[in-house]
Order: structure tokens, then sequence, then C-alpha cells
């Protein structure tokens, strides 16, 4: 007799690869995933799968990925047990805190937590139980200043306006790329057919790019940009709305302070001021305002591009701004709010007025750049650990991080590294930050875990939830990750290794509770019993929140439970307007013209007439390739080289390049990369692209994939010290370089 085929069932997953958190359908086998698809009842994504979805397999049997502790003895790895690998870090870490104090540890926090669950809500109690103000995470890589500038602008850090792109007329979009990303602070799967609907109804899709992108390939219009000169053309159409009286604030004209000060702040950047600093002509500054303040229904949108410059904070700013004085902001069809069902602290506490934000609440030792939202820049990471003196970093906690690869002059951040006392990663893999580690961590696959996307629906093109279940058990003895981040915190608070974990969640929980709800703490707490961990604070935000069922006060809302019984999600409907129940400014209203953002525009003056270096340097986004630990996937590496420098026709000519040519990518302090040349006229003259997160070509790594195909790394010719001073942000695009022919 033949043996009876292995029973195959079905089970569903959102995608924790990238923003667009598509819902999976998978079937599985024999504890093996035998397929991947798009979920079509997904009430979120309808079905839509890009290639990492399907890689999801891939990472899961991905034989380097990590599935024991993993420890340095006389400078190899070895695998030991869990109690090992702790009682190690519990024999090192506290006598350094004793010694140097609690800032002689850092932490760094990398992009793949935002789509861990336990990651997410576990990562603070870390930080609390450390207590040093040594904290960097991968936001300040290409994010920091849209945050910065909305917690200016609407009092909290996250909230972000998002396009309806359901209802809208006309986007006008900048430095972004959805159509490879599926969204960036905008949670967006399939934006091509969402755009196409949006055409197809009469909509217009504009998109400013120092590149033809996939995006603006599907635009309707598509404008080159000098890469850093988004400031110039966005001042450029602010003034020109205060000039030709295009201003119309509409409902908000109650809500907003500033107007005043903002329009004497850009009466200098008329648009023929600024048209030759940002490489668009004056009348095409002049119309796209227009027909922003003319078209029905319209919304402007930034993103990566419009982050890592030289000006980030203040292009983000401005984009909002225009939203506000063109009455696009709050209204359908324009930017709206989304208002998520878990943890988005803009739907707790009273409503319309909060402390807003305060940032500068300390300072990097070395190089005195401040704090933002807790967090120091990322660049400032290696001159820390490297620099002598009170405050130094001697020790490290990586999670999910790789800013040898992710971040600029890696190899600086390298040799900071071998010179630490002791770090510790959480880490799927051993790659080029983790090989530095005394002891690695592995977290489990995600399709062992369970999953709620903490931060996603914050900023979601439509409201909702959803959650997943684990699809396989983890294996015996692997602890999640929560719990490692649960058992650090328990040794920095000299706890010890050994201590009653459970009893330690519990009793920090509960402490959360008596700030939040008081009398009805304990209670509360009886009501969520029967889940421990993360499921625990999903459940407790859930019934806390705008659609929650208020442990029993309103019958009907939103629980862990009601998830648990949707496997397709729930709908909560469009976005819709929220202001000012938003809004958590000290006043109350949408500062327009925040002072931290009107005096950095005095950097810009001193720029309009400075001259334009002859080539510059972008990255751009690629679908197959969101971050560096997806070269090692099959079914993301296959295929044509990817890591390429895209070079206009004009300037192969001018430089000597040929299409297939090697090139070298020179700093201006003589580091250099080599890349293969793509010769094409989706690039504007004068600019070069290089993609990120490539260059695994560093010994005692264990990623073979990658390895097979390292590409050069961008970062290697980037400047740690370029930084958008109000942020912290990096600046990673409008670099100048020098390009030769290579051999």
């Amino acid at each position: 007799m033949y043996p009876s085929k292995v029973q195959e069932k079905t089970v569903h997953r959102i995608c924790p690869l990238c923003e667009a958190c598509c819902g999976l359908e998978l079937t599985v086998a024999d504890g093996r995933v035998k397929a991947v698809r798009g979920h079509a009842a997904d009430i979120f994504s309808a079905g839509y799968l890009c290639p990492k979805g399907v890689a999801l397999k891939d990472l899961h049997e991905d034989p380097d990925r990590l599935r024991m502790p993993l420890l340095k003895r006389q400078g190899r790895f070895v695998e030991v047990s869990w109690d090992e690998a702790f009682a190690e870090i519990e024999r090192r870490l506290p006598p350094l805190l004793e010694r140097h104090g609690r800032d002689a540890a850092a932490l760094v926090l990398g992009n793949p937590s935002v789509h861990k669950m336990g990651l997410m809500l576990y990562f603070p109690r870390l930080a609390r139980a450390l207590g040093s103000r040594q904290v960097y995470s991968a936001s300040t890589l290409d994010q920091m200043p849209k945050q910065l500038a909305c917690g200016l602008m609407f009092g909290h850090w996250l909230s972000i306006p998002v396009p309806d792109i359901e209802r809208c007329d006309f986007l006008l979009m900048l430095g972004a790329n959805p159509v490879a990303s599926n969204g960036s602070l905008w949670t967006v799967p399939d934006f091509r057919g969402k755009a196409r609907a949006m055409q197809a109804r009469g909509g217009r899709l504009v998109v400013v790019d120092p590149r033809r992108s996939e995006t603006a390939a599907l635009a309707d219009e598509h404008l080159f940009i000098r890469p850093g000169g988004d400031v110039f053309l966005l001042l450029g159409m602010v003034h020109t709305l205060f000039e030709e009286g295009l201003v119309r604030l509409g409902r908000l004209a109650s809500h907003v302070a500033g107007l005043d000060e903002l329009r004497a702040a850009v009466a200098g950047f008329a648009a023929e001021q600024v048209a030759q600093r940002c490489g668009l002509a004056a009348e095409s500054i002049r119309r796209l305002a227009r027909t922003l303040a003319t078209a029905p229904r319209a919304a402007v949108y930034g993103r990566i591009g419009t982050c890592t410059q030289e000006y980030g904070t203040l292009a983000s700013w401005l984009i909002d701004v225009l939203n506000v004085l063109t009455g696009r902001l709050d209204e359908p069809g324009g930017a709206l709010f989304p208002k998520a069902a878990a943890f988005a602290a803009n739907t707790a506490g009273a409503p319309g007025r909060g402390r807003g934000v305060v940032v500068g609440r300390h300072h990097s030792r070395v190089s005195g750049a401040p704090e933002v939202y807790g967090e120091l820049p990322l660049t400032c990471l290696a001159e820390e650990i490297a620099t002598p003196g009170e405050g130094q970093v001697r020790a490290l906690i990586s999670i999910a991080s790789n800013p040898v690869l992710s971040a600029p002059h890696g190899a600086r951040l390298a040799a900071a590294l071998d010179t630490l006392e002791f770090m510790v990663s959480i880490d799927i893999y051993l790659n080029e930050t983790t090989r530095h580690a005394d002891v690695i961590l592995p977290g489990l696959s995600p399709l062992e875990e369970a999953h709620y996307d903490v931060a996603f629906p914050q900023l979601s093109w439509r409201n909702h939830a959803r959650y997943s279940q684990p699809v396989f058990d983890p294996p015996a003895g692997q602890p999640p990750e929560w719990r490692l981040l649960l058992r650090l915190a328990a040794i920095v608070q000299g706890l010890g290794a050994d201590a009653d974990l459970d009893a330690l969640d519990d009793r920090q929980t509960l402490e959360q509770l008596h700030k939040q709800a008081g009398p009805q703490a304990q209670a509360v707490f009886e009501a969520v019993s029967s889940w421990r961990g993360p499921q625990r604070q999903l459940d407790l935000a859930l019934r806390s929140g705008p659609y929650g069922d208020g442990f029993g006060t309103r019958p009907g809302g939103l629980t862990l439970a009601t998830l648990l019984a949707a496997p397709g999600g729930i709908d909560l409907g469009p976005l819709q307007s929220r202001v000012p129940e938003v809004l958590r400014t000290p006043s109350g209203r949408i500062e327009l013209a925040p002072p931290l953002l009107l005096g950095d525009l005095s950097r810009v003056t001193g720029d309009l007439e400075r001259p334009v270096p002859p080539l510059l340097l972008v990255g751009r986004r690629q679908v197959r390739s969101n971050n560096s630990w997806m070269h090692n996937l099959p079914v993301l590496a296959k295929g044509p080289v990817r890591c390429t420098l895209l070079v206009h026709p004009q300037d192969a000519t001018r430089l000597g390049l040929r299409d297939g040519g090697l090139a070298r990518l020179i700093a201006d302090d003589g580091r250099a990369v080599q890349a293969p040349v793509q010769v094409s006229d989706e690039m504007m003259p004068g600019v070069v692209s290089l993609p990120h997160g490539w260059g695994h070509d560093l010994p005692g790594t264990r990623l073979r994939v990658a390895a097979e195909r390292p590409g050069a790394n961008l970062n290697a010719v980037l400047d740690e010290g370029r930084r958008d001073p109000l942020s912290g942000n990096a600046v990673l695009s409008g670099v100048p370089v020098r390009v030769e022919a290579a051999g």
C-alpha cells in the first residue's frame, strides 16, 4: 500500500515583511508551507500579494536562520543552551553597568521590530529597566523628520495624516514610490490598483522625483527635481498660495494657529527665486499650487526622498502645510488621520488638547545632537562608542538591527563595535552587525508567533483590525521574543536571569493599569487574565480603544476574542474627519508655524544661491529587497542583478561609462564602492541611484544566498556626520559624489 498523503490545511496570516501588511492564505502540511496566496477575503488587502509574501516560506525554512543561542568563545560562535546564554549575560552586563553607569549601555532597534508584536510591546519595558539615554533606532534613517513635523503640528509623533486615495481626485507625490513599497508611513497594499481606480474616475497622479520610478511611470505626470530640492519647491508653492489668494482653510479656520507667522516666513521664497535651486520652472511650481488649490478633492504626500535629505523636517512640515492651506487636511478625498483600534495615543485621554511633543531633553555626548522622541541619531552611535570619557558606550543590545549595512559609514561603526566590552543581539541571523556580538539570542520564525500590527493601523488607508494566530508551534524550549526582552529586563534590574517572568509581567501590567484605570485596575486585570504577554496587552488595548467593548460597558465592541473569530479581519470603515478630536497640542489647534521650524528657514535662505554639484546620489526602493535580510531569501534573490548604479545616458557618455560595465562611486573623502552600470533615461541628468541594503561581502556572516551576489553598499560612501539638524535623521539623498569607470 502507498502511504496516505499528509493532510493539508489552509491558514490565514498577516504578512510581516513590509508596511502593506497584506492578508495571506497559506497551505501547510507536515510542518511545512506548501503554497502562499493572497487572502481574497481579507478586508484590508483583498487578495493582493507581492513577491515578499511568497518569500515568507523561504524565511521560515531558511537554513541560515538561527534556532539556538550563539556564544562567542575565543573568537568563534558556538551553540549553547538558553540558560548558558543568559548566564553569560548576567555574568558580564550588570557588573559593567555597576562600574560605568546606565548610559554605558546602548539600545538599538531595527526595522523588523515594527513587524513583531512582542518586540513592539516589550521593548519599552526593557528600555525603562535599563534606564539608559543611549537609545537608537532605524527611525533616524528614514522617518523621524515626518514624525517630528507632525508632532509639532498636531501634538503626537504618530498623528500622521495619509491620503484618502479612495475618494481623491488629485494626488501630488514627492520622493515616494508606493508601487514598490506599498506605502511608507502610509499602509496601502496594491497602490497600483488604487491609483488606477483613481485615474479611471478622472483623478490625476503627479509624481515629483529625480527618478522616473515605478510609481512615476504609472503617473499622469512626472516632474524631475534636484535631490534635496523639495523644500524649495514646497516653499515656492506655499508662497504662491498666499500671493495669489488661494489659501482656503475652510472648516479648519478656527482650529489653526500661526497663519500670519507662516505668511511672513515664506515671503522670500517666490517661485521665481526657488526655481533654479529645485530644478523646476517657476511656472511649473505655480501650476502645481493652483491645481492643488482648485481640484475638487486633493492631497499631497511625501515620503523617504523627502525625509532623507538635509531639510527633511522642513519638507515634511511643508507637505502638511500645503494640505492645510488648501483645505485638504481632515477632509474626505484629502489627507485624513486614521483611527486605530488599539495602541494609538491620539485616541486616548482627553480629546482636542494635550501636552504636545518636546525635543532636546538631552543631547548626544560627542556631537551634541538633540534627543527626539526618546532617541538619539543612529549616526551618532559609532562616535559614542569610540570616544573615551565619561558616558562612553561600552555595551550594546541590538534588536533586529543591522546598522553596519543600513547606516552611513558602516565600516566605522563595525570598527567601533569591535571595541565594546560586551554586546548582545536578538536576531534571527548572523549578519554584518550581529557578527560583533558576544551573545546572539534568536527570535522565532514569524510563522511561530501571533501577529497584530501595533503601528501600521495608525497609518492605514482604511480603518481596520486584524489578528493572526501562529501557523506552527515553536520549537520546544525556544522562548518568544517578548520573554527574551523581559528576561533581559530582569537581569538589568538586578532580579537575575532566573527571575519569575510571569510574575514580573503581571506586576508590570498591574502598575500600568493603576496609572490608566485607577481603582478599576484590578478588575480590568482580571478581565484579561485568560491571556498572557503581548496577547494580554492587545486585549487591553482593543477593549479600551475607540471601538472596544469597554470591558463590558459597550456590548458588541472589539476584543481579542472577536478578532480571533474573524480570520479576514474586521472592517472599521473609511477614514473620517477627526479635527479637533485628534489634536494633542497644548493650544488645542494645528500649529502651522512652530518656532523650531521657522528658525531653520534661515538655512534655506542661505542655500538659495548655492551652486548645485555636478553629480548627486540618491538611493531607491525595490519591491524584492525592502530590507537587507531579504537578500538571503531565494525567491527574492533570484532573477537579474538588482544592485546597479542607474546613470542617465548623457552622464554615462560624459563619464565614460557603458551599460553593464563597472563604475566606481567615490565620496568626498575617497571612500568608494564598485557597482555595475545601468544606463537609463529614467534618471534625471546629474543624478545617479544605487539601492540601499546591499554589501554582503563582509567576513564572519552566515548569509549564504546573499553572499552569492553581495552588491555594493550605498551607505559605505555616505557621511555619518551629515544630518538634518532638527530630527537627527541621516542625510542619505542628494549627496555629492564622483563616478568613474572602474578597471
